[in-house]
């Protein structure tokens, strides 16, 4: 006895956008703070030369400059091409935070390495939210764009 099969493929069930998006804001939001105030405020009380708190914050608002100009791209969380190239640059800031906690394992206090695992733990997981989110995005090819209302 032959089965027939049919040559239809199954729909591909559409996921939520918004939950993703909403996480991804709030996981961007927390880091930005914690990467600006958080960091350099906890480096200065936990290392024993004790860096000066200003100078660690203007350090770090020099090194989220890039950071800061993809916030609207972000927090919008809409367009592919966009979060694409935010991809992009939270993969350098990921490799960077794993490069300085790597370096800090040897010869730093146990606080100090939870200060820097926690700003690379935020990194990694603002990168998942942002891999997920383009996925379930619409496909960049055949898009058909809605005029601004």
């Amino acid at each position: 006895m032959a089965t027939t099969r049919s040559n239809t493929k199954p729909l591909k069930t559409v996921k939520p956008i918004a939950p993703i998006a909403q996480r991804l804001k709030v996981t961007w939001l927390i880091w930005l703070v914690y990467r600006l105030l958080g960091l350099p405020i906890f480096i200065s009380i936990f290392n024993p030369s004790s860096p000066d708190i200003v100078g660690g914050i203007a350090w770090q608002a020099l090194w989220l400059v890039p950071a800061l100009i993809l916030t609207p791209w972000i927090l919008r969380g809409r367009s592919p091409y966009a979060l694409l190239i935010s991809s992009m640059f939270t993969l350098v800031y990921l490799g960077a935070s794993g490069v300085v906690l790597f370096t800090r394992i040897y010869g730093s206090s146990w606080a100090e390495i939870a200060v820097y695992l926690t700003d690379f733990l935020l990194l990694l997981a603002i990168n998942v939210w942002l891999f997920i989110l383009l996925k379930r995005l619409p496909s960049m090819n055949n898009v058909v764009k809605k005029p601004r209302q």
